[in-house]
């Protein structure tokens, strides 16, 4: 189980809230207005109503301790970006910033936020893949108890062919991709003599217990 925050309570906001609080984790979600915070209260371990551009507001909900921190706020550009800039400044372990156009995104990226997405941008990409690929699973991810995650190779993987981790038998998972920083390219479906290097990122596919038990042999080193 992890610990998320997710400030702003728009339909993004709501529905993401809810999702991962569905998945068993524990979920603080923040509004300015108490009537969405109402709404929410019982789908959601807490919910707060707070200005997430007063600094000490935010200080005081113990967010560096959480996994991750959404800013989810579409319809105040200023509040927003005062938003992130303040969980910057708490410095929480991960935040991710929605924007809502071109501008708002390199705006919260020059301010210091590395992980930004485009809700609508993303969402009509996806559609357009559908449509032009009928056939495309793009609802894989999303099978229950199976995910498609990136990671870094654990220390005992790391010199090794694919063919030798035997990582389907071993594991269950099967390496769909590796990003590799030296060349800087995206390796899909590498063959089983390919080498895994330290500064590799595995993007691999299998059953949720599998990859939380790589998740604690790679963070573990």
């Amino acid at each position: 189980m992890k610990q998320f925050a997710i400030i702003g309570m728009g339909n993004f906001g709501r529905y993401l809230a809810v999702h991962l609080y569905d998945k068993g984790h524990e979920v603080l979600v923040v509004d300015r207005k108490p009537a969405p915070i109402q709404e929410i209260k019982d789908q959601v371990s807490r919910a707060v109503v707070a200005d997430a551009t007063d600094l000490l507001a935010l200080q005081e909900l113990g967010l560096e301790d959480m996994d991750a921190v959404v800013v989810s706020i579409g319809t105040g550009l200023t509040e927003s970006i005062l938003a992130t800039l303040n969980l910057i400044d708490i410095g929480v372990k991960r935040l991710l910033a929605m924007a809502i156009s071109d501008p708002h995104g390199r705006i919260l990226q020059k301010i210091g936020a590395k992980e930004v997405f485009f809700p609508e941008m993303d969402q009509a990409l996806l559609i357009g893949e559908r449509l032009h690929n009928p056939h495309l699973l793009d609802y894989l991810p999303l099978i229950e108890g199976y995910t498609i995650i990136q990671i870094s190779p654990p220390e005992k993987f790391v010199g090794k062919a694919l063919k030798e981790l035997n990582l389907i038998n071993e594991y269950g998972i099967q390496v769909i991709a590796v990003q590799e920083l030296a060349p800087d390219r995206l390796n899909v479906i590498p063959t089983g003599d390919f080498l895994i290097k330290e500064s590799d990122l595995m993007i691999v596919l299998g059953p949720d217990e599998a990859l939380e038990r790589l998740r604690k042999e790679a963070s573990s080193g």
